[in-house]
């Protein structure tokens, strides 16, 4: 989460965001206390979800992660990813310095990355350890910060997979308050303005930062047309996103990694590393039962 261009040094608007959302979300249960906030980001595990599959299941892995363009850099994301070892990394916020990191770092292991940087905190990043054999990257239409559309050969086959980070709970004037209501809408133009860009053919997974819980509009969009947030499923509680304010810390689910027609889901979690005010999601997929 982060506004058009801000500075990443800008420590005054970072505040003032976390206290406005702190006091608009202290309703949503997202401020918590210290017992209530035990365990996050992770939450436990769903005691209804169950996903068993034969010996021999192609399994596909998939990590988004919103690296926070101010500190992309830092090694602890860099460990993070590399802990994570996902077949697909998708990254939001990346940077020039952050894609030097990856690109020394990583290359090995993904031999298929893709960086661009854009608009401030809209840069974005794909690393796979298989074939990406078709992109396209897509201008921001109706939010701030564009999006990715890659296909990539997988263990369950051709899918195509799209890096998202939609618009932030910021108003055009500043105000994060009037944002949070006003900007609910927007999330939800923007993915069905994406969502034209899609092959109705393929498998898909639309994954990034939404900047909106598993009830926003965005979610609910593509829960209209069969995609599925994996991480409610298994931890419902789970939070992605945090932040330190006066009145307490601040969590809330605002990463999502969405699944498709023709792909199940094995497993998903938070994993707690990272220097960014964003954790890294990570979902194991497999093919429809």
């Amino acid at each position: 989460m982060r506004g058009r261009g801000e500075d990443p040094v800008g420590r005054g608007r970072r505040v003032a965001l976390g206290v406005g959302l702190a006091l608009l979300l202290l309703g949503c249960g997202a401020v918590m206390s210290d017992e209530e906030s035990a365990g996050l980001p992770g939450g436990p595990r769903s005691a209804s979800f169950a996903a068993e599959h034969p010996p021999g299941t192609p399994r596909w892995r998939v990590l988004s992660f919103n690296i926070n363009f101010g500190v992309g850099h830092d090694p602890q994301n860099l460990a993070a990813v590399a802990e994570a070892d996902a077949d697909l990394v998708l990254l939001q916020e990346t940077t020039d310095a952050s894609e030097r990191v990856f690109r020394e770092q990583l290359a090995e292991r993904y031999p298929h990355m893709l960086f661009r940087q854009c608009c401030g905190a809209g840069g974005l990043g794909v690393l796979s350890k298989h074939p990406i054999v078709e992109q396209d990257y897509l201008d921001p239409t109706v939010g701030w910060f564009p999006a990715w559309r890659v296909v990539v050969d997988t263990p369950l086959g051709r899918v195509q997979a799209l890096d998202v980070h939609l618009r932030p709970p910021m108003s055009d004037d500043g105000s994060w308050v009037t944002g949070f209501f006003e900007t609910r809408g927007v999330r939800r133009e923007e993915i069905e303005d994406l969502w034209d860009h899609l092959d109705p053919d393929l498998p898909t997974v639309i994954a990034g930062d939404f900047n909106e819980n598993a009830h926003g509009q965005a979610v609910g969009f593509l829960a209209e047309h069969g995609l599925r947030s994996a991480l409610p499923q298994v931890r419902p509680r789970a939070k992605t996103w945090h932040w330190q304010t006066p009145v307490g810390e601040v969590h809330a689910m605002l990463d999502h990694i969405t699944y498709g027609e023709g792909l199940g889901l094995e497993d998903a979690e938070v994993l707690d590393r990272g220097r960014s005010d964003h954790f890294p999601v990570l979902a194991v997929l497999v093919p429809a039962p």
